[in-house]
């Protein structure tokens, strides 16, 4: 499977999953193939949100094994550790920064972004200190910054003074939708809890920088989603066609499922934009079956 590409006149657009393995994708995905499941990933994707950093940080050696499992062209999204972005609130953490930007540099090239997330008490009185943040920031990375305080979604002044800031910063602002986990019932324990745990914001479409970002989060009914994917396809070509580098990562309630739902947005862009298309993504036999009765 060739990884996924831009043509020569598009952007390129970076698909992946919030984690590259799980017990059930060797049989289910992979066909168990040989090797590890990151390579076996990294086969059909390239790109993955990497929520480890934000608990623990992996040693070099670990980061050379996982440099040299991916092709030249993945690229790895990793958040800054939780103490720098809650514990520290930003503030008095700059050895922290040091230490991580310095390990995530073994990766070269493969680092695709620095995924800042804040917490929802952070809002629009800390703007000068996330300026200041911004502002000691490596020019050597690309960096993402998430919110969750509602005042960054009102469309006033304070969340225009947030886009004013990261654009003038060269930072992408992630997207959070979560429209399709929050419509229709919780159809099970598992999309109740995660309900309680992913930010329920306005979906406002922005891209302050070069390399905007957009995190999916799905529910188990496969109409909901694909009506809350479809405005994707659209800003997702709008922004290759400026020449713009598209992150977007697809979450299930039970991310096991998620390859099906990256699936789904991969294979409406490419019904809608065939002269773009994207590699679909190739499952284990009964798998493949199963596409074509939801497709």
């Amino acid at each position: 499977m060739t990884n996924i590409q831009s043509t020569s006149t598009l952007g390129p657009v970076f698909i992946g999953l919030p984690q590259w393995q799980h017990s059930s994708w060797p049989k289910r995905w992979f066909a168990n193939r040989s090797g590890t499941q990151l390579a076996d990933y990294a086969r059909q994707l390239n790109s993955v949100e990497g929520n480890t950093t934000f608990y623990h940080l992996p040693s070099p050696q670990t980061l050379d094994n996982w440099a040299a499992a991916t092709p030249a062209d993945f690229r790895f999204t990793f958040k800054f550790h939780s103490d720098i972005s809650h514990k520290s609130s930003l503030q008095h953490c700059d050895h922290l920064v040091t230490e991580q930007l310095n390990l995530l540099a073994r990766l070269e090239h493969r680092l695709g972004q620095l995924m800042l997330q804040l917490p929802a008490g952070f809002g629009p009185a800390q703007l000068p200190v996330l300026a200041a943040f911004l502002k000691r920031l490596s020019p050597a990375f690309s960096y993402a910054v998430e919110v969750r305080h509602l005042a960054f979604f009102a469309k006033g002044e304070e969340e225009k003074a947030l886009n004013r800031l990261l654009m003038t910063h060269g930072v992408n602002r992630v997207i959070m939708d979560t429209r399709a986990l929050f419509t229709g019932p919780e159809d099970s324990a598992l999309t109740a809890e995660v309900r309680t745990k992913k930010p329920r914001v306005p979906v406002n479409v922005i891209a302050t920088s070069n390399q905007p970002v957009m995190r999916f989060v799905g529910n188990n009914n496969e109409q909901d989603n694909a009506a809350c994917l479809q405005p994707w396809i659209d800003k997702c070509q709008q922004w290759r066609k400026q020449g713009k580098a598209c992150y977007l990562f697809f979450h299930r309630p039970d991310n096991q499922d998620a390859p099906w739902l990256a699936q789904q947005f991969i294979a409406a862009y490419n019904q809608r934009f065939p002269d773009a298309a994207i590699p679909a993504l190739h499952f284990a036999p009964d798998q493949d079956d199963l596409q074509n009765q939801l497709f």
